[in-house]
């Protein structure tokens, strides 16, 4: 078909087996349907698409479809055209209680509460969730089952027996459990127990304005991991984030349990059956000693831009909805592990035996589902929302990887708590004044631990070194 209306789609690019290959099928899958569209999907960079559309938007072009990762929300939120519109409206708008676009059936009251809890901001779901993960515990049968380890543990203190019982094993590895030194964790701890990473209730309520990385959930979490890693229960790698090196601590049998991401299940199952043992699945461990509040997740969510052309905005719209129905999400699960984004995709996986005969991919799910929405007065499943929330992780691990190293606790995550401030206050002085701002400009941290403790004891230290702990290290 002739003068077909283009629809540019830009993803990043998570560079698992067959990824781009299953975009490019959805895209022409797409347009056998709707023949009078063209879907021009482009893989990106993971670290650059936003600063690549950025910098589309001051040439005047903006895709029609952007996939930002779930940390980079507050700034698709204030991100902002030349001529100062924002840069991406939104889709529940745009869709406006329709039950349908262009004959695809709209989901969005499909989309399993936590994740479209993340992208809701004051009633209103302004983006299109597209991957989601939690937090899961995988442990190796073999070694547990040889421990006298009956099932996974669910507690911190459960965690804790369990790697006392692996550590005494004959022949046992050299460690009992790993995880990447990874914001991700620290935000599931965080949300188990209520806790959270900046005011304005997450940034819920208003623009976050002030940063807590030593809150009492932030240090009991800090504290207890530090404690595995003295008793010799924990292996660091000594590397951030370093998924790989935790993989193949599990896969090479190094250690008896592995904290990871749930679209590692596929990974893990996998790396166990190469090696020769069984893999069993569990929740992400909560500290027994705290009400448990509720879960945290992570993944993407595609975004479109503000001033279409009614017929590309229906063709986006429509196409964010065919990616979304029951077969396509429940086939996305199939593929890499995400969690199925909507109920009506669970209910076709259950129909259809593939928790039955995978029960493993089952437990994310109920995971997450674990409380209603609203049913706690934390915004645990809904996340922080704040901006440079991508530096606050980088500080956070940095801190967390000094703790292990030999760093006091409270002093050390004092400090990281500056260094989150001067991120978020450079943050919003840039995005209330000119928009969205490319947080790689930023200058090199100079503000020393002692010099920080120094500010800590009244003493005089140089303007230009406070403003220069403003950074993100990549």
């Amino acid at each position: 078909m002739k003068n077909r209306i283009p629809i540019e789609v830009w993803v990043p690019d998570l560079t698992f087996p067959g990824w781009m290959d299953r975009w490019y099928q959805q895209a022409a899958d797409f347009e056998r349907l709707h023949p009078e569209y063209q879907v021009v999907v482009h893989g990106k960079d993971f670290w650059q698409l936003p600063r690549q559309v950025a910098e589309a938007a001051a040439e005047g072009h903006v895709p029609a479809l952007s996939e930002y990762y779930f940390y980079m929300t507050q700034v698709a939120r204030d991100s902002r055209r030349q001529d100062g519109r924002p840069l991406f409206t939104s889709v529940e708008k745009a869709i406006g209680g329709r039950t349908e676009v262009l004959g695809e059936p709209v989901v969005l009251d499909d989309i399993i509460a936590p994740l479209r809890d993340y992208y809701t901001l004051d009633g209103d779901l302004t983006c299109m969730p597209t991957v989601g993960t939690t937090s899961l515990l995988y442990g190796n049968t073999d070694l547990l089952r040889r421990a006298g380890v009956e099932s996974m543990p669910r507690t911190w203190q459960e965690v804790e027996e369990v790697c006392a019982r692996v550590a005494a094993l004959r022949d046992g590895p050299s460690h009992a459990i790993t995880w990447s030194n990874h914001g991700t964790f620290t935000q599931q701890a965080l949300a188990t127990q209520g806790g959270l990473l900046v005011n304005e209730h997450n940034g819920r309520l208003g623009r976050a304005t002030v940063a807590d990385l030593a809150s009492p959930e932030m240090m009991r979490w800090v504290e207890w991991w530090r404690g595995l890693h003295r008793n010799g229960h924990y292996h660091y790698t000594g590397k951030i984030p370093d998924w790989a090196g935790t993989l193949k601590t599990f896969a090479d049998q190094d250690v008896a349990i592995r904290i990871s991401s749930s679209n590692d299940v596929n990974y893990m199952f996998r790396a166990a059956e190469d090696n020769g043992f069984d893999v069993e699945v569990g929740i992400f461990p909560y500290d027994a000693n705290v009400p448990y509040v509720g879960n945290a997740i992570a993944g993407t969510a595609l975004w479109m831009a503000e001033g279409l052309d009614e017929a590309t905005q229906e063709g986006a719209l429509a196409f964010l909805m065919y990616l979304h129905s029951p077969r396509m999400a429940a086939e996305r699960h199939k593929a890499n592990s995400f969690l199925p984004l909507t109920h009506s995709a669970h209910d076709l996986l259950e129909e259809e035996g593939w928790y039955a005969a995978n029960p493993h991919h089952r437990l994310a799910y109920d995971h997450v589902m674990r409380f209603p929405t609203g049913q706690s007065g934390v915004p645990a499943s809904e996340g922080a929302l704040f901006g440079d929330f991508a530096g606050n992780q980088d500080v956070m691990t940095r801190a967390i990887g000094d703790v292990l190293n030999g760093a006091d606790p409270a002093e050390r995550m004092a400090f990281a708590t500056v260094e989150a401030q001067e991120l978020l206050d450079a943050y919003n002085a840039y995005a209330l004044s000119s928009g969205c701002r490319d947080p790689r400009n930023s200058p090199p941290t100079s503000l020393s631990v002692e010099a920080f403790k120094e500010m800590r004891a009244g003493r005089d230290y140089s303007a230009a070194d406070m403003e220069a702990v403003v950074k993100l290290h990549r």
